[in-house]
């Protein structure tokens, strides 16, 4: 944590800016977010902050701005080709959590809008289905810019509390128990995200087994 942070303010704030928001946008632009950490730049956005390296409303607003930005790029895209998109082959190994979007696309409608942006593969296609499904861009900019604002104020927020905290307890018990400490919510961290990941493939054997047999 420790190097992390040393890293980032080593960086011109205009670049922190740059590739904070440029990463936000990229993920939520067309799928793009099987590989671009979106999430993970608005958090380290927002540790940037905490050392007085940007500010934090500045970082705050970047981020809104190019989720919803990056989500309207997409919606249009779906919206255009978004069939043809679909249908590539590289997509086939995420044709059983393409379907469970769509079909929560079909039942939720905007809701799905929103709540799909705190999920990292939701939030990556959820735009290009939503333009693919023809929903009207009011109704989807409307759900959208609630998604964008709740979710890069949240994550940038987390980012500046964690960057203070740490902070807080590196003074308070030593910088050795700090980094052990921050050391533990990363595992934490990868602990959940394998968790997900093997629900996620488990979700795609289904799909797979269950065509097979048809």
């Amino acid at each position: 944590m420790n190097s992390l942070l040393h890293r980032i303010l080593d960086i011109s704030p205009v670049w922190v800016y740059l590739v904070v928001g440029l990463l936000v946008f990229v993920e939520d632009a067309i799928f793009v977010g099987f590989v671009v950490p979106g999430e993970t730049a608005a958090v380290l956005g927002g540790v940037a902050a905490s050392q007085g390296h940007v500010e934090l409303a500045v970082m705050i607003v970047l981020v809104v701005v190019a989720a919803i930005v990056g989500d309207s790029v997409g919606y249009e895209v779906g919206k255009q080709v978004g069939p043809r998109l679909l249908g590539i082959s590289l997509l086939d190994r995420h044709r059983g959590r393409l379907d469970k979007a769509q079909g929560y696309l079909a039942r939720r409608g905007g809701w799905a809008v929103f709540l799909g942006r705190f999920t990292a593969f939701f939030r990556a296609v959820m735009p290009a289905l939503a333009g693919t499904s023809r929903m009207p861009y009011r109704r989807f900019l409307a759900f959208n810019a609630a998604g964008g604002i709740v979710w890069g104020t949240t994550f940038v927020v987390l980012g500046f509390v964690a960057g203070n905290s740490y902070e807080v307890v590196a003074k308070t018990v030593g910088r050795d128990l700090a980094i052990g400490v921050a050391v533990l919510v990363v595992l934490g961290l990868i602990v959940w995200k394998v968790r997900e990941s093997r629900g996620e493939r488990k979700l795609e054997a289904d799909y797979e087994a269950a065509h097979e047999q048809d």
